[in-house]
C-alpha cells in the first residue's frame, strides 16, 4: 500500500454522544480522526461497545456526528452518499424479492435505466458467485449465499467506498472463511468495482488476514488507540510465524492496562455505576478450569486459548476481564494467569466455590455490595429491582443498566449473596422458591 495514495475518506475529530436516563449524555466516540486512502483495506478493530458500528454509520451518512466532520472525496458527508455502500452483519434482504430484485433495488433507488439496471445486477451476481440463483428467494438460500446477495447489492452501485460491519460474524466458521477468501481474491485481482474497503471487526485474525492497516479502537469512550500497518504479502497464511507474531502483538495491545488503572479499569464507570458484562458464572468456572488444566497449568497466551476454545475477543475478553475484576485472574500483555484464589476455586467442590465466589464478589464489585447492604438494612430484607435499576440509569443508558443489573443478579444468585424473584422483580435474602 502506497502511503502517499490519495485520501478518499477523512474523519476529522468526530465525537458521538447518546442521551442517558439521567438526561446527561453518554460519550461513545471521542476525538476520532482517521484517513482511508485509495486502494487499501482498513480494519476498525475493537470490542463490543467501543463505537465501531456508530463510526461506520457516521461515515455512511446514516448517523450525524455530534461533533467533527467526515469528508468523502473531499466533499462533506451530509446524509447518505452515492459514493458509499454498506454490508451489514445481518443479511437485510427483502424476503418477498428474488435475488435479482434484491440486487437491483439500490439501482432502482438511483433511477438507473431498467435495461442497464438488469445488466449490472446480473454482472454483480455473477461476480460474487451466485450465477443461476437469480430467481431464488432469500428463504431458499443458505446464510453464506444470502450474505453474497448483500455484497452484490452493495457492489452493483459501484461505490468508491465499501463499508462492512462485521459481515462474516453471523456465518459459521467454514462459510465465513470461504466468503472472506473469495472477497480477497476478487480484491487482489482488481475485479471489485470499488476503491477502498473499511471493515469493522472484533476478530483479530480476520483483521490481520484482510487488512493493509488496522486501527485499534479503545473503549469507554471509543478512540483510535493504535494504528498498525500489515506488511505481510498476500495471500496470507495464518500459520506463518510473522502472522502469529502480529496477532500476538495486537492481543497484547488490546489487553494492556493503562498506567494507573486498577483491575476494574477494564470496565467503564466506578462504584455502583461500573458497567458490567453479562458473563455467566458457568463461563467463569469453565475458563478457570481450562486454564488450570493441561497444557496451560494456570497461564495461557490469549490467542492460543481463543483458538483452542473457539472464542473470539468479544466472547473471551469479557470473561477474562471479569475474572480479573474478581481477582481470580490477571490479564496483561496478551496473557492470562490464574491468581492463587483462582487456582483454589478450581480445586474446591461446588459449595466451596460458591462461598469463595461470594467473598470476591462482595469485596470487588461495588454494585453487589450495595444490593446486599440495602437488603441487610431493610426490615423486610427485600427490595424491588426498580430501585437499583433507577440508580443505574442515572449513570448509563437504559440498555446498559439492564445489562449490568442482570449480570450482577446472575453472579449474586450463584454466590448466594442474595436471591431474586424474577416474577415479582424483587431482590431478597430469602429463597424465592
Amino acid at each position: 500500500m502506497n502511503a502517499s495514495a490519495a485520501t478518499l475518506v477523512e474523519v476529522d475529530h468526530v465525537r458521538q454522544l447518546y442521551p442517558k436516563g439521567s438526561g446527561e449524555s453518554l460519550l461513545v466516540l471521542d476525538d476520532v480522526s482517521l484517513k482511508l486512502r485509495n486502494n487499501e483495506i482498513v480494519s476498525l478493530l475493537g470490542r463490543s461497545g467501543c463505537g465501531k458500528s456508530s463510526l461506520l454509520r457516521i461515515i455512511a451518512g446514516l448517523l450525524p456526528a455530534s461533533e467533527g466532520q467526515v469528508t468523502i472525496a473531499s466533499l462533506p458527508v451530509d446524509g447518505p452518499s452515492r459514493d458509499v455502500a454498506m454490508v451489514f452483519q445481518t443479511f437485510a434482504l427483502f424476503p418477498w424479492l428474488t435475488v435479482l430484485e434484491n440486487v437491483e433495488i439500490g439501482l432502482e433507488a438511483l433511477r438507473v435505466d431498467p435495461v442497464e439496471r438488469h445488466k449490472r445486477a446480473l454482472a454483480a451476481i455473477d461476480l460474487i458467485g451466485l450465477d443461476g440463483y437469480e430467481s431464488a428467494y432469500p428463504k431458499e438460500l443458505s446464510g453464506g449465499m444470502r450474505q453474497r446477495v448483500g455484497l452484490a447489492r452493495a457492489l452493483v452501485v459501484h461505490p468508491k467506498v465499501l463499508l462492512m460491519d462485521e459481515p462474516f460474524s453471523a456465518l459459521d466458521v467454514l462459510t465465513a472463511e470461504t466468503l472472506r477468501t473469495d472477497l480477497l481474491d476478487l480484491w487482489i485481482e482488481g475485479r471489485l468495482p470499488i476503491s477502498s474497503v473499511l471493515l469493522v471487526t472484533h476478530n483479530i485474525e480476520e483483521a490481520v488476514l484482510m487488512s493493509d492497516r488496522i486501527l485499534v479502537l479503545g473503549s469507554n469512550p471509543g478512540r483510535v488507540a493504535a494504528e498498525i500497518g500489515v506488511e505481510l504479502p498476500r495471500p496470507r497464511n495464518r500459520l506463518d510465524p510473522d502472522f502469529r507474531q502480529l496477532v500476538d502483538d495486537i492481543y497484547a495491545r488490546m489487553t494492556a492496562r493503562p498506567v494507573g488503572k486498577t483491575a476494574q479499569g477494564a470496565f467503564q464507570g466506578t462504584g455502583i455505576s461500573m458497567i458490567l458484562p453479562r458473563v455467566s458464572p458457568n463461563l467463569h468456572a469453565g475458563l478457570m478450569e481450562a486454564l488450570a488444566d493441561e497444557p496451560y497449568r494456570g497461564r495461557a497466551d490469549l490467542p492460543a486459548l481463543a483458538g483452542a476454545l473457539q472464542m473470539e475477543i468479544d466472547d473471551l475478553f469479557p470473561v477474562a476481564e471479569t475474572l480479573q475484576l474478581l481477582r481470580f485472574a490477571e490479564v496483561a500483555e496478551g496473557d492470562i494467569r490464574l491468581t492463587e484464589p483462582g487456582r483454589r476455586f478450581v480445586e474446591l467442590e461446588q459449595d466451596g466455590r460458591k462461598k469463595l465466589f461470594a467473598q470476591h464478589l462482595q469485596a470487588h464489585v461495588p454494585l453487589a455490595q450495595h444490593i446486599r447492604r440495602v437488603l441487610d438494612e431493610r426490615a423486610t430484607h427485600a427490595a424491588p429491582d426498580r430501585r437499583f435499576r433507577d440508580e443505574l440509569e442515572d449513570h448509563m443508558s437504559v440498555q446498559l443498566a439492564e445489562q449490568t443489573l442482570r449480570a450482577v443478579t446472575s453472579w449474586g444468585r450463584y454466590g448466594e449473596v442474595f436471591a431474586y424473584d424474577e416474577a415479582r422483580g424483587v431482590f431478597s435474602l430469602d429463597d424465592p422458591a
